[in-house]
């Protein structure tokens, strides 16, 4: 997808959520690492992390466009536009928006998986533990390491 047609997307959702125009633009920005999004408020143009495209769906896309479309409809108004403010919470529960980016994986993170023994349940770690020293948390058994799983670098 390039800017151009996440500039439509923006206006379609703008004008079939808000029935109000987006007028302005809409660019993939990979310097972004942990938002989904960002409205800037100078010049009125929004910032898509492109890394919601590629990891998530559409409708994961558009409930971030939706979002940030929240900011932008709002400030345009001249009414509160901040994540706290009541009229920002009420205007995205009307519209479906997403409240919270949906986490992206860290380019290069790694989690360790363990497994109990005995009733099989996993757990999956950020770092290594001791499996002498830890047991399962449901039943008491013994803990294996099963595997490293890496992240691919995005």
């Amino acid at each position: 997808m390039t800017d151009q047609e996440l500039t439509a997307l923006i206006q379609q959702i703008s004008l079939q959520a808000f029935q109000r125009p987006f007028t302005h633009q809409a660019n993939f920005n990979a310097r972004l690492k942990t938002t989904g999004g960002r409205y800037h408020l100078a010049d009125h143009h929004i910032d898509i992390n492109p890394r919601i495209l590629a990891t998530y769906d559409v409708a994961t896309l558009t409930g971030v466009i939706k979002h940030e479309l929240c900011h932008y409809h709002l400030h345009l108004a001249g009414l509160p536009y901040d994540h706290r403010s009541v009229e920002f919470k009420q205007l995205l529960a009307q519209v479906g928006g997403s409240r919270f980016a949906p986490p992206l994986p860290k380019a290069g993170q790694k989690q360790e998986l363990y497994q109990c023994t005995n009733c099989h349940k996993q757990y999956l770690r950020q770092r290594k533990l001791n499996t002498a020293r830890y047991a399962c948390g449901v039943c008491g058994g013994k803990l294996a390491h099963i595997r490293t799983i890496q992240q691919k670098a995005s």
